[in-house]
Protein backbone atom coordinates (compact mmCIF):
# COMPACT_ATOMS: atom_id res chain seq x y z
CA UNK A 1 0.00 0.00 0.00
CA UNK A 2 1.32 3.60 -1.15
CA UNK A 3 -0.82 6.73 -1.29
CA UNK A 4 -0.90 10.25 0.14
CA UNK A 5 -3.73 12.07 1.67
CA UNK A 6 -4.16 16.16 2.90
CA UNK A 7 -3.33 15.83 6.42
CA UNK A 8 -6.69 18.10 7.12
CA UNK A 9 -8.66 15.50 5.48
CA UNK A 10 -6.73 12.46 7.29
CA UNK A 11 -7.39 14.16 10.71
CA UNK A 12 -10.84 14.95 10.50
CA UNK A 13 -11.73 11.29 9.41
CA UNK A 14 -10.14 9.68 12.00
CA UNK A 15 -11.35 12.23 14.51
CA UNK A 16 -14.90 10.51 12.85
CA UNK A 17 -13.76 7.17 13.55
CA UNK A 18 -11.68 7.43 16.45
CA UNK A 19 -14.78 7.53 18.77
CA UNK A 20 -15.41 3.93 18.47
CA UNK A 21 -12.10 2.74 19.50
CA UNK A 22 -12.91 0.80 23.31
CA UNK A 23 -10.53 2.81 25.96
CA UNK A 24 -10.17 -1.07 27.00
CA UNK A 25 -10.43 -4.41 25.46
CA UNK A 26 -8.67 -7.60 25.83
CA UNK A 27 -8.91 -8.08 22.11
CA UNK A 28 -5.04 -6.03 20.55
CA UNK A 29 -7.26 -5.53 17.09
CA UNK A 30 -9.83 -3.14 18.33
CA UNK A 31 -7.38 -0.97 19.62
CA UNK A 32 -6.27 -0.32 15.80
CA UNK A 33 -7.93 1.66 13.12
CA UNK A 34 -8.01 0.11 9.38
CA UNK A 35 -6.31 1.69 6.73
CA UNK A 36 -7.36 0.31 3.59
CA UNK A 37 -7.09 1.56 -0.37
CA UNK A 38 -11.08 1.34 -1.26
CA UNK A 39 -11.72 2.04 -5.13
CA UNK A 40 -9.42 5.06 -5.14
CA UNK A 41 -9.82 6.36 -1.85
CA UNK A 42 -8.49 5.83 1.88
CA UNK A 43 -10.80 3.69 4.29
CA UNK A 44 -10.77 4.16 7.72
CA UNK A 45 -12.46 1.77 10.13
CA UNK A 46 -12.74 1.03 13.85
CA UNK A 47 -14.83 -0.75 16.43
CA UNK A 48 -15.88 -1.88 19.88
CA UNK A 49 -17.92 -4.86 18.25
CA UNK A 50 -21.33 -2.65 19.14
CA UNK A 51 -20.42 0.20 17.06
CA UNK A 52 -18.44 0.62 13.85
CA UNK A 53 -17.18 3.64 11.94
CA UNK A 54 -15.83 3.43 8.43
CA UNK A 55 -14.79 6.56 6.94
CA UNK A 56 -13.18 7.44 3.08
CA UNK A 57 -10.70 10.13 2.85
CA UNK A 58 -9.86 11.73 -0.75
CA UNK A 59 -6.63 9.86 -1.25
CA UNK A 60 -3.99 9.53 -4.43
CA UNK A 61 -3.25 5.70 -4.55
CA UNK A 62 0.04 4.67 -5.99
CA UNK A 63 -0.71 0.72 -5.01
CA UNK A 64 -3.39 -1.02 -3.05
CA UNK A 65 -2.98 -2.74 0.67
CA UNK A 66 -4.90 -2.70 3.76
CA UNK A 67 -2.87 -2.50 7.50
CA UNK A 68 -4.23 -1.90 10.98
CA UNK A 69 -2.10 0.20 13.28
CA UNK A 70 -1.99 1.19 17.45
CA UNK A 71 -5.23 4.20 16.86
CA UNK A 72 -4.54 6.88 19.89
CA UNK A 73 -0.70 6.81 19.12
CA UNK A 74 -1.70 7.17 15.17
CA UNK A 75 -4.49 9.71 15.65
CA UNK A 76 -2.42 11.58 18.34
CA UNK A 77 0.58 11.56 15.45
CA UNK A 78 -1.69 12.61 12.46
CA UNK A 79 -3.60 15.90 14.77
CA UNK A 80 0.44 17.03 15.71
CA UNK A 81 1.39 17.40 12.22
CA UNK A 82 1.43 20.45 9.85
CA UNK A 83 -1.01 21.31 7.43
CA UNK A 84 0.41 19.45 4.74
CA UNK A 85 0.76 16.13 2.00
CA UNK A 86 0.51 12.63 4.44
CA UNK A 87 2.25 10.04 2.84
CA UNK A 88 2.10 6.16 4.07
CA UNK A 89 3.66 3.49 2.79
CA UNK A 90 3.03 -0.04 3.94
CA UNK A 91 5.78 -3.03 3.69
CA UNK A 92 3.87 -5.69 3.94
CA UNK A 93 6.34 -8.51 4.82
CA UNK A 94 6.60 -6.28 8.42
CA UNK A 95 3.44 -4.89 8.46
CA UNK A 96 4.79 -1.60 9.26
CA UNK A 97 3.64 1.14 8.27
CA UNK A 98 6.04 4.35 7.30
CA UNK A 99 3.93 7.71 7.17
CA UNK A 100 5.99 11.18 6.58
CA UNK A 101 4.87 14.76 6.27
CA UNK A 102 7.57 17.62 5.56
CA UNK A 103 10.12 16.93 8.52
CA UNK A 104 8.31 14.13 10.32
CA UNK A 105 8.99 10.81 9.65
CA UNK A 106 7.71 7.61 11.73
CA UNK A 107 6.75 4.47 11.67
CA UNK A 108 3.51 1.82 12.97
CA UNK A 109 3.75 -1.78 14.00
CA UNK A 110 0.83 -3.28 12.45
CA UNK A 111 -1.80 -6.02 12.74
CA UNK A 112 -2.83 -7.43 9.23
CA UNK A 113 -6.07 -6.35 8.27
CA UNK A 114 -7.74 -9.81 7.94
CA UNK A 115 -8.09 -10.04 11.64
CA UNK A 116 -10.03 -6.78 12.01
CA UNK A 117 -13.77 -7.59 12.52
CA UNK A 118 -16.12 -7.74 9.20
CA UNK A 119 -18.21 -4.09 8.59
CA UNK A 120 -21.25 -4.38 7.88
CA UNK A 121 -22.24 -2.58 3.91
CA UNK A 122 -25.01 -1.18 3.76
CA UNK A 123 -27.63 -2.38 0.90
CA UNK A 124 -28.18 -0.60 -1.75
CA UNK A 125 -32.34 -1.37 -2.05
CA UNK A 126 -32.68 -1.96 1.72
CA UNK A 127 -32.54 1.97 3.24
CA UNK A 128 -34.82 4.41 4.00
CA UNK A 129 -34.07 7.95 2.74
CA UNK A 130 -34.41 11.09 5.81
CA UNK A 131 -33.32 14.43 5.01
CA UNK A 132 -30.26 15.56 7.20
CA UNK A 133 -31.82 18.76 9.10
CA UNK A 134 -34.89 16.57 10.05
CA UNK A 135 -32.64 13.61 11.28
CA UNK A 136 -30.82 16.06 13.00
CA UNK A 137 -33.43 18.06 14.46
CA UNK A 138 -35.04 14.97 15.77
CA UNK A 139 -32.14 13.00 17.65
CA UNK A 140 -31.15 16.47 19.25
CA UNK A 141 -34.28 16.95 20.77
CA UNK A 142 -34.54 12.95 21.81
CA UNK A 143 -31.25 11.79 22.39
CA UNK A 144 -30.83 13.62 25.92
CA UNK A 145 -33.82 11.88 27.82
CA UNK A 146 -32.44 8.42 27.03
CA UNK A 147 -31.44 6.95 30.43
CA UNK A 148 -27.60 6.60 31.22
CA UNK A 149 -28.28 3.85 34.01
CA UNK A 150 -27.28 0.06 32.72
CA UNK A 151 -28.88 -1.34 34.77
CA UNK A 152 -31.86 -0.45 32.79
CA UNK A 153 -30.19 -1.19 29.46
CA UNK A 154 -33.47 -1.05 27.39
CA UNK A 155 -33.97 2.57 28.52
CA UNK A 156 -30.28 3.50 27.48
CA UNK A 157 -31.41 3.42 23.94
CA UNK A 158 -34.03 5.05 21.59
CA UNK A 159 -37.29 3.60 20.34
CA UNK A 160 -37.31 4.06 16.83
CA UNK A 161 -40.89 3.48 14.78
CA UNK A 162 -40.73 3.34 11.43
CA UNK A 163 -44.54 3.48 9.86
CA UNK A 164 -45.60 4.48 6.55
CA UNK A 165 -43.87 7.88 5.52
CA UNK A 166 -43.02 8.61 9.10
CA UNK A 167 -40.12 8.09 12.11
CA UNK A 168 -40.94 8.13 15.01
CA UNK A 169 -37.94 8.66 17.70
CA UNK A 170 -38.86 8.54 21.55
CA UNK A 171 -36.42 8.14 24.56
CA UNK A 172 -37.69 7.65 28.63
CA UNK A 173 -35.47 7.39 31.70
CA UNK A 174 -37.98 7.18 33.84
CA UNK A 175 -38.72 10.92 34.95
CA UNK A 176 -39.37 12.26 31.53
CA UNK A 177 -40.24 11.13 27.72
CA UNK A 178 -39.37 13.38 24.60
CA UNK A 179 -40.96 11.84 21.24
CA UNK A 180 -40.47 14.00 18.26
CA UNK A 181 -41.75 12.38 14.41
CA UNK A 182 -39.86 13.16 11.34
CA UNK A 183 -40.75 12.59 7.70
CA UNK A 184 -38.99 9.85 5.80
CA UNK A 185 -38.55 10.73 1.78
CA UNK A 186 -40.50 7.57 1.13
CA UNK A 187 -42.63 5.74 2.92
CA UNK A 188 -41.65 2.20 4.48
CA UNK A 189 -43.17 -1.20 2.97
CA UNK A 190 -44.21 -2.60 6.27
CA UNK A 191 -43.80 -1.21 9.72
CA UNK A 192 -41.40 -1.79 12.27
CA UNK A 193 -39.54 -0.44 15.46
CA UNK A 194 -36.34 -0.70 16.95
CA UNK A 195 -34.17 -0.18 19.78
CA UNK A 196 -30.83 2.32 18.69
CA UNK A 197 -28.59 2.65 22.02
CA UNK A 198 -28.35 6.35 22.50
CA UNK A 199 -24.60 6.55 22.27
CA UNK A 200 -24.72 5.17 18.57
CA UNK A 201 -26.97 7.80 17.69
CA UNK A 202 -25.19 10.56 19.66
CA UNK A 203 -22.25 9.39 17.06
CA UNK A 204 -24.71 10.00 14.25
CA UNK A 205 -25.62 13.71 15.48
CA UNK A 206 -21.86 14.47 15.35
CA UNK A 207 -21.17 13.18 12.15
CA UNK A 208 -23.70 14.94 10.56
CA UNK A 209 -22.58 18.14 11.26
CA UNK A 210 -23.84 20.66 8.65
CA UNK A 211 -24.58 18.01 6.15
CA UNK A 212 -27.22 18.50 3.72
CA UNK A 213 -27.58 15.32 1.92
CA UNK A 214 -30.68 12.57 2.80
CA UNK A 215 -29.26 9.92 5.32
CA UNK A 216 -29.86 6.06 4.43
CA UNK A 217 -30.59 4.44 7.37
CA UNK A 218 -31.12 0.11 6.86
CA UNK A 219 -31.25 -2.67 8.93
CA UNK A 220 -30.08 -6.30 8.43
CA UNK A 221 -32.98 -8.67 7.92
CA UNK A 222 -32.94 -10.08 11.70
CA UNK A 223 -33.08 -6.41 12.83
CA UNK A 224 -30.16 -6.66 15.10
CA UNK A 225 -27.90 -4.10 13.68
CA UNK A 226 -28.85 -0.84 12.00
CA UNK A 227 -26.74 0.76 9.42
CA UNK A 228 -26.60 4.96 9.08
CA UNK A 229 -24.93 5.84 5.83
CA UNK A 230 -24.20 9.62 5.69
CA UNK A 231 -21.59 11.65 3.09
CA UNK A 232 -18.51 9.68 3.79
CA UNK A 233 -19.31 7.86 6.24
CA UNK A 234 -21.06 4.50 7.20
CA UNK A 235 -22.10 3.77 10.89
CA UNK A 236 -23.49 0.84 11.98
CA UNK A 237 -24.52 -0.30 15.58
CA UNK A 238 -26.14 -3.18 17.21
CA UNK A 239 -29.70 -2.90 18.61
CA UNK A 240 -30.97 -3.40 21.74
CA UNK A 241 -33.03 -6.55 22.07
CA UNK A 242 -36.12 -5.67 24.61
CA UNK A 243 -39.18 -4.40 24.40
CA UNK A 244 -39.25 -0.69 25.35
CA UNK A 245 -42.02 0.76 27.62
CA UNK A 246 -45.58 1.73 26.09
CA UNK A 247 -44.65 5.44 26.90
CA UNK A 248 -47.30 6.75 24.89
CA UNK A 249 -49.75 5.78 27.82
CA UNK A 250 -47.96 8.71 30.20
CA UNK A 251 -48.75 11.53 27.74
CA UNK A 252 -51.19 13.27 29.37
CA UNK A 253 -54.39 13.82 27.19
CA UNK A 254 -55.92 16.66 28.62
CA UNK A 255 -54.48 19.54 31.37
CA UNK A 256 -56.15 22.25 33.83
CA UNK A 257 -53.54 24.46 32.96
CA UNK A 258 -51.99 26.00 29.73
CA UNK A 259 -48.97 28.25 30.36
CA UNK A 260 -47.58 29.82 26.76
CA UNK A 261 -44.54 31.90 26.68
CA UNK A 262 -41.17 32.78 25.36
CA UNK A 263 -38.92 29.49 25.14
CA UNK A 264 -35.59 32.16 25.64
CA UNK A 265 -37.01 33.61 28.51
CA UNK A 266 -37.99 30.41 30.67
CA UNK A 267 -34.96 28.70 29.68
CA UNK A 268 -32.34 31.67 31.52
CA UNK A 269 -34.70 32.06 34.19
CA UNK A 270 -34.02 28.29 34.83
CA UNK A 271 -30.35 28.95 34.36
CA UNK A 272 -30.13 31.49 36.82
CA UNK A 273 -32.93 29.20 39.13
CA UNK A 274 -30.18 26.40 38.63
CA UNK A 275 -27.73 28.40 40.20
CA UNK A 276 -29.27 27.73 43.51
CA UNK A 277 -31.56 24.62 42.92
CA UNK A 278 -28.02 22.48 42.64
CA UNK A 279 -27.54 22.87 46.37
CA UNK A 280 -31.57 21.93 47.16
CA UNK A 281 -31.60 18.40 44.68
CA UNK A 282 -31.83 20.07 41.92
CA UNK A 283 -35.35 21.32 42.59
CA UNK A 284 -36.88 24.19 40.82
CA UNK A 285 -40.54 25.75 41.91
CA UNK A 286 -42.97 27.06 39.23
CA UNK A 287 -45.64 29.58 40.48
CA UNK A 288 -48.37 30.16 38.14
CA UNK A 289 -50.87 32.62 38.69
CA UNK A 290 -52.74 34.84 35.74
CA UNK A 291 -50.71 36.72 33.58
CA UNK A 292 -46.94 35.49 35.27
CA UNK A 293 -45.08 32.90 35.92
CA UNK A 294 -42.50 32.32 38.45
CA UNK A 295 -39.11 30.15 38.29
CA UNK A 296 -37.55 30.14 41.66
CA UNK A 297 -35.17 28.01 43.46
CA UNK A 298 -34.40 27.81 47.36
CA UNK A 299 -31.09 26.70 48.94
CA UNK A 300 -30.48 26.88 52.87
CA UNK A 301 -26.83 26.94 51.89
CA UNK A 302 -26.72 29.55 49.45
CA UNK A 303 -29.77 31.44 48.88
CA UNK A 304 -32.39 31.99 46.98
CA UNK A 305 -33.56 33.64 43.61
CA UNK A 306 -36.70 33.77 41.04
CA UNK A 307 -37.24 35.26 38.15
CA UNK A 308 -40.76 36.89 37.36
CA UNK A 309 -42.07 36.32 33.00
CA UNK A 310 -44.63 37.34 31.64
CA UNK A 311 -46.72 34.57 30.22
CA UNK A 312 -50.54 33.71 28.43
CA UNK A 313 -52.23 31.29 31.21
CA UNK A 314 -55.21 29.57 29.97
CA UNK A 315 -57.62 26.77 31.68
CA UNK A 316 -59.38 26.13 35.14
CA UNK A 317 -56.54 26.34 37.45
CA UNK A 318 -55.33 29.98 36.89
CA UNK A 319 -53.35 29.70 39.76
CA UNK A 320 -50.46 26.22 40.29
CA UNK A 321 -47.57 25.69 42.17
CA UNK A 322 -45.47 22.79 40.62
CA UNK A 323 -41.85 21.77 40.95
CA UNK A 324 -39.46 19.83 38.12
CA UNK A 325 -35.60 18.95 38.60
CA UNK A 326 -34.33 21.85 36.59
CA UNK A 327 -31.58 19.95 34.45
CA UNK A 328 -34.74 18.47 33.01
CA UNK A 329 -36.23 21.79 31.76
CA UNK A 330 -33.39 23.23 30.43
CA UNK A 331 -32.36 20.02 28.89
CA UNK A 332 -35.95 20.32 26.75
CA UNK A 333 -35.77 23.98 26.59
CA UNK A 334 -32.50 24.31 24.89
CA UNK A 335 -33.02 21.51 22.24
CA UNK A 336 -36.71 23.49 21.25
CA UNK A 337 -35.62 25.92 18.26
CA UNK A 338 -39.55 27.31 18.58
CA UNK A 339 -39.60 31.13 19.65
CA UNK A 340 -42.65 30.15 22.11
CA UNK A 341 -43.46 27.09 24.23
CA UNK A 342 -46.35 25.67 26.00
CA UNK A 343 -46.36 23.82 29.19
CA UNK A 344 -49.75 21.69 30.16
CA UNK A 345 -50.32 21.02 33.14
CA UNK A 346 -52.79 19.43 35.87
CA UNK A 347 -51.28 18.95 39.22
CA UNK A 348 -48.49 19.30 41.29
CA UNK A 349 -48.32 15.43 41.50
CA UNK A 350 -48.99 15.37 37.80
CA UNK A 351 -46.87 15.14 34.97
CA UNK A 352 -46.27 18.14 32.92
CA UNK A 353 -46.54 18.24 29.26
CA UNK A 354 -43.92 20.85 27.27
CA UNK A 355 -44.51 21.42 23.78
CA UNK A 356 -43.40 23.86 20.94
CA UNK A 357 -46.10 26.26 19.70
CA UNK A 358 -46.53 25.84 16.30
CA UNK A 359 -44.94 22.39 15.93
CA UNK A 360 -47.13 19.69 16.81
CA UNK A 361 -44.38 16.71 15.78
CA UNK A 362 -42.68 17.10 19.17
CA UNK A 363 -43.90 16.53 22.48
CA UNK A 364 -41.99 15.96 26.06
CA UNK A 365 -43.30 14.82 29.42
CA UNK A 366 -41.83 15.99 32.56
CA UNK A 367 -42.53 13.71 36.27
CA UNK A 368 -42.64 16.60 39.25
CA UNK A 369 -40.80 16.71 42.29
CA UNK A 370 -42.30 16.87 45.61
CA UNK A 371 -41.80 20.15 47.20
CA UNK A 372 -41.81 18.51 51.04
CA UNK A 373 -38.77 16.53 50.39
CA UNK A 374 -36.64 19.83 50.42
Amino acid sequence: MKLSCLQENLARGLGIVGRAVPSRTTMPILSNVLLATDRGQLKLATTNLELSVVHWVGARVETDGAVTVPARNFIDLVNSLPPDQVDLTLDEPSLALALACGSVKANFRGIAADEFPVVPAPEESNGFAVEAGDLRLGLGQVIFAASTDESHPVLTGVLAEFAEDTLTLAAADGFRLSMRRIPLIHPVPQPFSVIIPARALSEVLRIIGSQEEPVSISTTHQHNQILFQLKDTVLNSQLIDANFPDVRRIIPVSSTTRVVLGREEILQACKRAAIFARDAANIVTLSITPGEIVVSADSSESGQGSTRLAANVEGEALELEIAFNVRFLTDVFSALAMPQVSLELNAPTNPGLIKAIGDDAFVHVVMPMHLGRR
